[in-house]
């Protein structure tokens, strides 16, 4: 019996994006989706560029153009008015298109009505005449792109004291028990200015520290503030990258009563956690911005947004939620 064919995802687009950019050939792509070798040749010929190059998003938005102007505008949010304001509502608060969906199942389990897929939910934001909805995309399904060469470690002086990550028990990278924390600060407008981020691992709850500087002795009494404002139980450790504004790491611990773990150098992965987090935060505070001018109300207002909405790897549960669950 003939396969019905199956239109290429957007995941299957990012696979192909990350391998071609690994060096992958069409083949071995096919066969890690496993797809026939013409659908990946077909779909880099019809939605790549002219040269034989490949970047997901622009892949993605092409061929929902083309499947717009098949389907003549006739979409299920086009015409159902009290789903698309859903939608939207949620969008504007920087949801991804996945996260809505499951919602509506959670908020209207009777109402088949309530229901869009998050394919829909893209389709429908790409294919309108304005920006505005694309602009409230993730950064990272906003602009996909293919991977380049990674830039050269920074040259930092060495902070005396530290206790590496090899030395952290297993209890933390099993995200078992709550409490264990990643940090970093993103650096503003021409790095004058910067925010605090921190994150825990298990609930992946995030605080966002106002800074009105990032020396060593500013970022460890604003740490040491918001950390002590939180239970001893979910007080355990924080692992962080070596920049030099953790020098003053002993005194954190001595205030929060947290071990302070260094990450290696040029290792961002031994904080993912954490990276993954400061690029959901840069929808709210895009690169540029000065962090400065930002108040603490506006800082505080992202953080409740973050919190607020429900994660993929939480079970589309919300870090606030879960977060509540684990003080119970």
């Amino acid at each position: 019996m003939q396969k019905q064919y199956r239109r290429v995802t957007d995941h299957e687009r990012d696979v192909i994006a990350l391998r071609l950019a690994e060096g992958y050939r069409q083949g071995r792509i096919a066969q890690e989706l496993n797809r026939h070798p013409a659908t990946i040749s077909r779909e880099i010929r019809r939605n790549g560029y002219r040269n034989g190059g490949y970047a997901a998003n622009r892949a993605t938005k092409k061929a929902y153009r083309v499947l717009a102007s098949r389907r003549q505008g006739k979409y299920k949010l086009e015409q159902n008015d009290r789903l698309r304001r859903y939608v939207e509502k949620k969008l504007h608060l920087f949801w991804s298109p996945e996260q809505i969906a499951n919602e509506l199942i959670k908020e209207y389990p009777l109402d088949m009505s309530m229901r869009v897929s998050p394919e829909t939910i893209y389709r429908y934001i790409y294919v309108r005449p304005s920006g505005e909805l694309r602009r409230l995309l993730r950064l990272g399904r906003l602009r996909r792109r293919r991977v380049g060469r990674p830039k050269k470690d920074e040259k930092r002086g060495k902070i005396p004291n530290m206790t590496m990550i090899d030395e952290r028990p297993e209890e933390v990278e099993s995200r078992l028990v709550p409490g264990h924390w990643e940090g970093d600060i993103i650096k503003g407008k021409y790095n004058r200015s910067a925010l605090g981020t921190l994150v825990e691992r298990t609930t992946r709850y995030t605080i966002l520290v106002p800074l009105t500087s990032f020396d060593a002795e500013t970022v460890r009494k604003a740490f040491a503030k918001e950390l002590t404002n939180l239970p001893e139980d979910v007080r355990r450790s924080l692992t962080y990258d070596q920049g030099k504004e953790m020098s003053e790491h002993l005194k954190l611990t001595l205030a929060t009563d947290m071990q302070v773990y260094f990450a290696h150098e040029g290792s961002p992965w031994e904080r993912g956690t954490n990276e993954n987090t400061n690029g959901l935060i840069r929808q709210f505070f895009p690169k540029g911005t000065d962090f400065a001018t930002v108040s603490r109300k506006e800082i505080k207002r992202a953080q409740a947004l973050l919190n607020g909405r429900p994660r993929k790897t939480l079970g589309f549960r919300k870090p606030d939620e879960v977060l509540l669950e684990v003080l119970r």
